[in-house]
């Protein structure tokens, strides 16, 4: 690198994966250091306009708190419009939406280093019960949201309600299913990743993206300001607390590990685009501060309960992917698909996740991921296509996975995955070839919100698709996301879909049901 760009990339805290260490534990421990001496800390700041236009969030809720998030934006497409200093923003919690009960409150930093986002990690509340929060900074108040605890650890709810998400493209289409989602009464909200898109403006869309592809860490905030502003995802968040994953438009589209889907890209610009990106992320996301990026380094995949129902092991299968083993795209399976090097996961990763499903008590387990497990055959006929960017273009490391639940006898596997634009409906195999084509899990695919623009219920190859694939029990192409309902005896997932996003208005329909019996593994259609 030459050494303009490299001290643009030090002055921006992007600095390559040594120095990023000591370059990220400084900020932090700055913003810690502030928070202790609010002296030195804009503690009654004006501003020209209202500085919370991104809203608010609060996300990976436990049963004494959950992190709440809000960003100091009064220019939001431009840079934030902040000056360049800390300020003192405070907080309340309170057992009421009018905020009268006030049952926690505290001040807290919102830090130019980090684009003056604000994570508050709360505890100390009760279990299993709503809560309201709000924002204050000099003289202007937040919006109010509204979070949940979930259960105790022992707790044996009798349901649990929730939706899961992905891929809202804001140029393909407008963000109507979150609006049918804000009508739902959930408990949380699942969001498996390609919460924005990188890509530059399309000479036809809906509405347009705020610049070309972008890459430098302003433009990745710019961009995350232009999704925030959207008011049905400002208030779907505001609504109820959330999961997050990322899949690889946070980033950069089928990005591998370190590689690039493009020919001749730096490695060391890639990382350092990389580390704009995930830092852009961290600072707009409910997410706690062992998330807190390190150069290019995150650590995203993490576990959550809901009482003793279910638990939620949220993966990450970008950062610390080999690279595609037979090339990018839908093709036919090439020898190193079944490389046992090849990962999706990585070996700590993998590790945690078997160790964690192998300790678990809860009823049902679930693996909030990003990209199709089950190995379907994506070309109708005699030749075989699988998708390479998914789990068959890792099919020994998927094979290995779906081995290991079985062997570890997991209880209820579930796995959820977004990436595609498609519904589906999975029986998950460990070898779909074998002679004994037992069904070990089960796989809920969503679409997406907007991406891909107007759906359509059934597609030129949906009959072939489910011909050439009997473990398919659903494949739709309409937008929308999935709502389900968890029991001990059993787990619910209706297929909500909205007909159109290129135009205001469309309604909900629920295309499609499937229920998943306790200790059976495979999904079964809801008639009527």
């Amino acid at each position: 690198m030459d050494k303009p760009r490299y001290l643009a990339a030090q002055r921006a805290g992007l600095l390559p994966r040594r120095s990023f260490l000591i370059a990220s534990a400084s900020l932090a421990a700055a913003a810690v250091w502030a928070d202790r001496s609010l002296g030195l800390l804009r503690q009654a700041p004006k501003f020209k306009s209202n500085p919370f236009t991104l809203g608010v969030a609060s996300g990976d809720p436990t049963p004494s708190g959950a992190i709440l998030w809000t960003r100091l934006a009064p220019d939001p497409l431009n840079g934030g419009g902040m000056p360049d200093e800390a300020i003192e923003v405070s907080w309340q919690v309170a057992e009421d939406d009018q905020m009268r009960k006030v049952v926690a409150q505290g001040v807290t930093v919102a830090s130019p280093a980090w684009a003056h986002s604000v994570h508050v990690e709360l505890t100390g509340l009760k279990p299993a019960r709503p809560y309201w929060y709000q924002f204050k900074a000099g003289s202007e108040t937040s919006p109010i949201g509204r979070t949940q605890t979930t259960p105790a650890a022992d707790a044996a709810p009798r349901s649990f309600k929730f939706a899961f998400a992905s891929c809202n493209n804001y140029e393909d289409g407008l963000f109507t299913a979150f609006e049918h989602m804000l009508r739902e009464e959930l408990d949380l909200v699942v969001h498996l990743g390609d919460y924005i898109y990188e890509g530059g403006q399309k000479e036809k869309s809906v509405r347009k993206h705020n610049s070309k592809e972008i890459k430098t860490l302003e433009e990745y905030r710019n961009r995350f300001a232009l999704y925030k502003s959207d008011p049905a995802l400002q208030a779907v968040h505001a609504a109820f607390p959330w999961i997050v994953t990322w899949d690889d438009h946070e980033f950069d589209n089928n990005c591998a590990g370190a590689n690039s889907e493009e020919k001749n890209v730096n490695r060391e610009d890639f990382l350092i685009r990389r580390a704009a990106a995930y830092k852009a992320y961290y600072e707009h996301m409910p997410i706690p501060r062992l998330a807190l990026p390190s150069g290019p380094d995150m650590k995203l995949y993490r576990r959550l309960g809901y009482g003793n129902l279910a638990e939620f092991s949220v993966l990450d299968t970008r950062q610390y992917r080999t690279k595609q083993p037979c090339g990018d795209g839908n093709k036919p399976p090439c020898e190193d698909c079944y490389d046992p090097a090849a990962t999706l996961l990585g070996a700590e990763q993998e590790r945690w996740l078997l160790d964690g499903l192998s300790r678990s008590t809860a009823k049902w387990n679930v693996l909030a991921q990003q990209v199709m497990m089950a190995r379907v055959d994506r070309k109708p006929g005699e030749i075989v296509n699988y998708s390479m960017d998914q789990w068959p273009g890792y099919e020994t490391n998927r094979r290995r996975i779906l081995r290991q639940l079985v062997e570890r006898k997991i209880a209820n596997p579930v796995v959820l995955t977004g990436d595609i634009h498609t519904n589906w409906v999975n029986d998950l195999q460990v070898d779909f070839d074998g002679a004994d084509p037992k069904t070990v899990a089960t796989e809920f695919v969503g679409t997406s919100i907007s991406s891909g623009g107007d759906g359509k219920e059934t597609r030129p190859d949906t009959a072939g698709v489910l011909a050439d694939n009997p473990f398919v029990k659903f494949y739709n192409a309409e937008r929308g996301y999935v709502s389900c309902e968890v029991t001990p005896e059993h787990w619910r997932s209706d297929y909500r879909v909205v007909e159109y996003v290129t135009r205001p208005g469309a309604p909900r329909v629920t295309r499609a049901s499937f229920v998943v019996e306790s200790g059976k593994a495979g999904a079964q259609k809801v008639s009527g």
